[in-house]
């Protein structure tokens, strides 16, 4: 007996063959991306040896999705328990519905390849709208005549894939006995399901979000890079369902509209400012950003919540006393994945995460970008996987050079400070940081995302016993990492860094785990802990007024003196302080929430369906937002209104253009 004969029954049993099939796809969408890279290469820009290891991981990360997503119904019906499978119709089916799928792939990916070159992203949802014009037709007839070759390489890599499909073909089971049969095969079934949703999800830890187009930036040096990691119909399904951008157009006129609200910035020296709230010139820059710090955790912000009662935060209200704390500071968005677009990048998100729209891959010169073009070396670090929650990816699109995960810290520290859930505790990552910022060059700007104080809301055995209960579950995960943070500050004291350092602290979002009566009103459900502090004492204050996380990034630009062009929804909140006649009428904050857009001032809280304002609250008189005003006739502040109106018409015109920087015409003030 030969070789072959005696292996006969392994490579031709149903599972062999069914990788077989699957590897397939993987080296056809694999040349895909070598014809989409080279016909592209102008725009993607050459690539370095240094770069290819980080693409080919992305790929085939993006490909598994790609290969779960359209082969997930062809890989259960290979698998079945049941003998009809072995039947040559059966067969039959399983190829032109294997061949059909591969047709599809090689034709969007080809037809990306020529899209990619005029519109500069990948074919998503959005581009189906243009279906139904009447010269679709003529122009696909156009396309096709100009890039008949491609048409033809298509067709080439089809016959290779249904001639390599057709090389290996299954043999009949050797398991005769009916119920082990049924048992392997019903296994393999169940097994393969989850590997199907894992592949889709882009891995099968709870602490990992269904991968996201914007994920594909972690693995690429540019923007424009990460769509050669991309590939299609992945694209297409992963954005069904994203509606085509619609809004609307309040202003006619884009002179009026700019002068209600502009994103572009244009920083001036300002004696007023820096007169009263002084420079931050060549510090380092550190932003904890934390896990659902709501602002009713702290007992020093609530006196009349807990009255006397223990403090869940008492190392951040200790800071908050000697820093400039925004009384008034909220959160632009509900969910994790909103907070980094708006601290970073000063962009929010409304009825969908920024990080998960398509536009997200345009250019995004953010906070990482513009500081470290000043000379900082900038740091992102998050105790979880590298690619949970799209946190690295979306860092880096705001042009954080260095990032730090739970592998970074295992691989220096070990795998004895896992969670068990979401990544590595709080205090030994806080401490890991530490350590790395001490090696790091300087001046540093550095983000960190907290996880510990999150569901399912447990702390290190060895602090069960020491640390308040609360009065909802999350206020002792709450407590452990305001602890965390105390060793941080214990140890940071005592490096050169840290009186020439700027700290900056923000929530992410409201816990979902609330106890008082004002934090389960919309607007308290959006109130944040938020504040900063210089160890030096150079920027101390009680602010009163209202702020938002998207204000920071302007806010540090001028506190670093930063004086060229940028882009931002939020403000400059030294800006407007500085001239007491503008603070109580310029601060706002702007989020969505209850299918609304909330938009928030020193007095009131508005909210607003696109049309018309529903809802109206007094926040001085009415705390609890119990009285609509709009039902007794009071009408909003007329101001108010447009500048809300001109913010949304601004901002899905430059997420309709994927457009987040300030162009040269933009610059012709």
């Amino acid at each position: 007996m030969t070789t072959h004969e005696r292996l006969r029954p392994w490579l031709h049993n149903s599972p062999t063959v069914l990788v077989w099939r699957l590897a397939i796809v993987y080296v056809l969408l694999f040349v895909l991306r070598a014809i989409f890279y080279l016909a592209n290469t102008d725009t993607l820009g050459p690539l370095s040896r240094g770069e290819i290891p980080a693409l080919v991981r992305g790929g085939i990360l993006f490909d598994t999705a790609n290969i779960c997503y359209c082969y997930c119904l062809f890989v259960v019906l290979s698998l079945l328990p049941f003998r009809i499978r072995e039947r040559a119709w059966y067969q039959r089916m399983l190829f032109w519905m294997w061949i059909v799928v591969a047709g599809v792939i090689v034709s969007m990916n080809l037809a990306d390849t020529v899209y990619f070159h005029y519109a500069k992203k990948r074919i998503t949802v959005d581009e189906l709208h243009f279906a139904d014009n009447d010269n679709t037709g003529h122009i696909l007839w156009r396309a096709a005549g100009e890039n008949w070759y491609l048409i033809l390489v298509g067709a080439v890599l089809v016959w290779g894939a249904a001639w390599l499909y057709r090389r290996v073909k299954p043999a009949p089971s050797r398991i005769r006995n009916p119920w082990v049969f049924g048992g392997v095969y019903g296994a393999l079934t169940l097994v393969s399901g989850v590997l199907l949703v894992g592949g889709m999800r882009g891995g099968l830890s709870h602490a990992i979000r269904p991968i996201a187009m914007s994920q594909a930036a972690q693995f690429a040096a540019s923007p424009a890079k990460a769509s050669a990691v991309l590939s299609n119909p992945f694209c297409l399904l992963r954005t069904m369902s994203n509606r085509k951008i619609s809004y609307v157009k309040y202003f006619a006129d884009s002179a009026e509209l700019a002068a209600r609200f502009s994103p572009y910035h244009y920083p001036v020296p300002d004696s007023l400012r820096h007169a009263r709230f002084g420079s931050q010139h060549g510090k380092n820059i550190l932003i904890f950003v934390l896990e659902s710090f709501s602002y009713e955790h702290s007992a020093y912000l609530n006196p009349e919540l807990y009255k006397g009662e223990v403090s869940y935060t008492p190392f951040l209200d200790s800071l908050m006393r000697e820093g400039y704390l925004f009384r008034r500071g909220y959160a632009n968005g509900r969910k994790s994945i909103d907070a980094l677009p708006s601290v970073l990048s000063s962009i929010p998100s409304f009825k969908t995460p920024f990080v998960i729209t398509p536009q997200s891959l345009g250019e995004t010169r953010g906070l990482g970008r513009l500081l470290g073009e000043e000379g900082y070396s900038t740091w992102f670090f998050n105790g979880s996987e590298n690619k949970s929650m799209g946190f690295v990816a979306y860092a880096k699109l705001s042009g954080v050079e260095n990032a730090r995960t739970r592998e970074n810290y295992e691989a220096r520290m070990g795998r004895q400070d896992y969670d068990g859930y979401w990544g590595i505790w709080d205090g030994p990552f806080m401490q890991y940081m530490a350590r790395e910022l001490d090696e790091a060059p300087k001046p540093f700007f550095a983000t960190i995302f907290t996880l510990s104080s999150h569901h399912p809301f447990v702390v290190p055995e060895e602090y069960e016993a020491i640390l308040p209960e609360g009065r909802t579950k999350v206020q002792r995960p709450v407590a452990y990492t305001d602890r965390s943070l105390r060793d941080f500050f214990d140890y940071a004291r005592r490096q050169p860094w840290y009186d020439n350092t700027l700290f900056v602290f923000t929530a992410d979002h409201v816990s979902s785990e609330v106890y008082g009566e004002e934090s389960k009103t919309p607007t308290g459900n959006s109130h944040i802990v938020f504040f900063m502090y210089a160890p030096d004492g150079s920027l101390r204050g009680d602010d009163p007024h209202t702020a938002q996380q998207i204000d920071l990034m302007p806010t540090l630009l001028g506190l670093t003196g930063y004086e060229k062009p940028f882009f931002a929804y939020g403000q400059d909140i030294f800006e407007v302080r500085a001239d007491s006649t503008r603070a109580a009428t310029e601060g706002f904050a702007i989020n969505y929430v209850n299918e609304a857009f909330q938009w928030i001032t020193d007095s009131t809280a508005m909210f607003f369906d696109e049309h018309d304002v529903t809802h109206l609250f007094d926040l001085h008189r009415d705390p609890l937002e119990q009285h609509n005003l709009i039902e007794r006739g009071v009408r909003p502040d007329p101001a108010q209104v447009e500048r809300l109106k001109a913010l949304l018409q601004t901002y899905y015109e430059h997420l309709e253009r994927s457009d987040f920087t300030v162009r040269p015409e933009a610059e012709k003030r």
